[in-house]
């Protein structure tokens, strides 16, 4: 069968093309540059917890290694510190440790420069038998049929591409998009940062940084924000939001802001440093009309634009790659699936929405600045925990969203139980017991195309698997897992935070809960698992369907 066709060699697209390997599915990367990364130590990405996990798998590469996670968060007002976290203990505010409904420890992003991670996914590319990478590859041309997609490039001799998918993840000028002629609403330039990369000593080390309205600004200046992110070796990155318009950011202006905020940080006159890069990031939200038509999908930036308050576009589009990547694996192994590859749209693009819709609704309050909002008590500090949510990935704004509402969400299991894990959520990366009998993570046996069943049964975790793999429930849930329409592996866990013993968990091949079930219930778990697939599958039906359709 033809490969999956993937436009654009950034982060999301190699992502993609990984995830798709690893699930045994070969694709050909179109990367319209010559190969390379230019490293830039002002462009520079945030992960949460989840994603750094899935590039960490995808690579190998030890992400703690080559980024940063930060040792904690700092807001300022004015003089004032309005919070502090350090991270993996609990927020300042949480109730008396030991109690459940207390809030859990909080987990670091990290912080990586953007080449840095390019490369990381490049090196483990270069060992991928299943992926090529052709580099000078200009996109100019995508045909469809029922059976397949037909992609042009230009150059020398222009080349013809036959592939059974293809996805655009070619960036916010996206050609792909052009092409399929999809709408791309929203707005530009929602916000402008000047942004330099530089080595030097603050009084926090390890730990980010939000300053608001500091109280070194010049007359006329109006650097009303700072933000300070390290990295390795002792790099900071300094973001300062700039005036609505398209002011020129001279070297001179930014020189003089280094030196102002630095100086107010450390309380020094002239504080060392050493500028290593600088740069203007241009937020813009934006969100495409469509992200499937046919057999051509969209993903990354080429899909949405977001970036304000701490929400970081990258992470979102890596989420992208994995809500695509076991879908389109299932479909290409197994034949069409249309409900499947719909609900990749219905999903992702439901969350950015939402996403992008609370940021858009807390910029007024955030940078109107003046009015009456301005003086009511405690409005600083509601206004620093949004900030601080959309730069820690919580809340509204930073939170991973879940899939509550998909279409492949199960409905009407007598008996589904409550967990901490809402349905459609993350699962918790908890110790769990493989077939194999080893000990392993549960994100690590995510990305492989197989749905996980997880046997909540304390004491497992003493007692080798070959002692109780055939007593109790185990030999039924065995066949019950054997049984249903997918390939699924047995997890044995010895706990799960809100789960009683016994409880058996349903994960999707991307990580997330499908549903929690009061103890072995074969007609339960086959019905959950036929609609995380999309429903009973008629090949011709579907394929019928989907060609007239689109």
């Amino acid at each position: 069968m033809d490969p999956v066709i993937i436009v654009g060699a950034g982060p999301v697209g190699l992502t993609l093309a990984l995830a798709l390997a690893r699930q045994e599915v070969p694709s050909v990367v179109l990367d319209e540059g010559p190969g390379k990364d230019e490293p830039r130590l002002a462009r520079t990405v945030v992960l949460r917890e989840d994603t750094a996990a899935l590039i960490e798998r995808l690579t190998g590469v030890p992400l703690d290694e080559a980024g940063a996670r930060w040792a904690g968060w700092r807001s300022m007002r004015r003089k004032q510190v309005m919070r502090e976290i350090t991270f993996d203990e609990a927020p300042e505010d949480a109730e008396v440790a030991g109690d459940p409904q207390a809030p859990a420890p909080l987990t670091p992003p990290l912080h990586v420069a953007q080449h840095v991670l390019t490369g990381a996914l490049h090196a483990a590319l270069a060992r991928e038998r299943l992926v090529k990478i052709a580099v000078d590859s200009r996109l100019d041309a995508i045909e469809q049929e029922t059976s397949g997609v037909t992609a042009h490039t230009r150059g020398p001799s222009g080349i013809w591409w036959r592939g059974s998918h293809l996805v655009g993840c070619d960036g916010p000028r996206s050609t792909v998009r052009k092409l399929l002629d999809i709408r791309f609403p929203g707005r530009t330039a929602v916000e402008r940062h000047a942004v330099a990369a530089l080595r030097t000593e603050l009084p926090w080390p390890g730990q980010a940084l939000l300053h608001r309205m500091p109280p070194w600004r010049s007359s006329g200046s109006s650097a009303g924000e700072v933000t300070g992110r390290p990295l390795p070796d002792g790099v900071w990155r300094l973001d300062w939001l700039l005036p609505p318009g398209k002011d020129l950011v001279t070297p001179e202006l930014l020189l003089a802001r280094v030196r102002e905020t630095l100086t107010g940080w450390t309380g020094e006159t002239s504080p060392p440093y050493e500028l290593l890069d600088t740069g203007v990031h241009v937020v813009h939200h934006r969100l495409a009309r469509r992200w499937r038509v046919g057999r051509v999908f969209l993903a990354g930036d080429a899909a949405h634009l977001l970036g304000a308050l701490g929400t970081h576009g990258l992470d979102e589009g890596l989420r992208d790659a994995d809500n695509l990547a076991w879908k389109l694996a299932l479909a290409w192994h197994h034949g069409p699936h249309e409900a499947l590859l719909d609900s990749y749209q219905a999903e992702r693009r439901a969350v950015v929405a939402t996403r992008l819709r609370a940021a858009d609704q807390a910029l007024p309050l955030l940078r109107g600045g003046k009015g009456l909002r301005s003086y009511v008590p405690g409005a600083a500090r509601g206004h620093d925990a949004l900030l601080t949510d959309g730069h820690l990935g919580s809340g509204p704004l930073g939170a991973p969203a879940g899939y509550a509402d998909s279409p492949l969400a199960p409905r009407h299991i007598e008996a589904e139980v409550p967990v901490d894990t809402p349905p459609g959520a993350p699962v918790t990366d908890v110790v769990v017991t493989a077939e194999d009998g080893s000990f392993v993570r549960l994100r690590d046996r995510l990305g492989r195309g197989a749905l996980l069943v997880v046997l909540v049964a304390p004491g497992t975790g003493v007692w080798e698997r070959r002692h109780w793999v055939t007593a109790g429930i185990m030999p039924r849930l065995a066949a019950a897992v054997t049984a249903l329409p997918h390939q699924a592996e047995l997890l044995v866990a010895e706990s799960y935070p809100g789960a009683a013993a016994h409880t058996v968990l349903l994960v999707r091949p991307d990580g997330h809960l499908v549903t929690a079930l009061n103890g072995v219930r074969p007609a339960d778990l086959y019905a959950a698992a036929e609609a995380t697939l999309g429903g009973p599958v008629r090949a011709k039906e579907e394929a019928e369907a989907g060609a007239g359709s689109r």
